[in-house]
């Protein structure tokens, strides 16, 4: 089994930036991809981004060029991946999710963006 750990939201004013951080923890021999999903209020979930085993990224077209995704495996026990946020707009706002993929998909809690003035 693999835990996630996520932290970083709040909120924060149009134009400005975040970072969330994910750690996983347990299984992580066994994993594939590291990524970010969110769901807004009223709307269907979506893809965020991920970052590969292998350190490819991928992002949802309405997130390119405004986030990025970064990691750090300098523990053996842990993974830990960043999304950092640029340039946020209200639309933005939702609940982010990190997941994993490896034996099973594993979602974390989620956690709360807020892009307002």
């Amino acid at each position: 089994q693999v835990q996630l750990v996520e932290s970083g939201g709040g909120l924060v004013q149009p134009g400005g930036s975040l970072t969330l951080s994910c750690t996983a923890s347990g299984d992580i021999s066994s994993l594939n991809t590291m990524g970010w999903s969110r769901q807004g209020l009223g709307k269907k979930r979506e893809y965020v981004g991920q970052m590969t085993t292998g350190g490819s990224t991928s992002f949802a077209d309405s997130v390119k060029g405004r986030f990025t995704i970064s990691r750090d495996n300098a523990k053996n026990t842990e993974r830990t991946q960043y999304l950092q946020m640029n340039n946020l707009q209200p639309e933005d706002t939702a609940v982010y999710n990190c997941y994993t993929s490896g034996r099973e998909i594993t979602v974390g809690q989620g956690i709360q963006v807020t892009v307002s003035s």
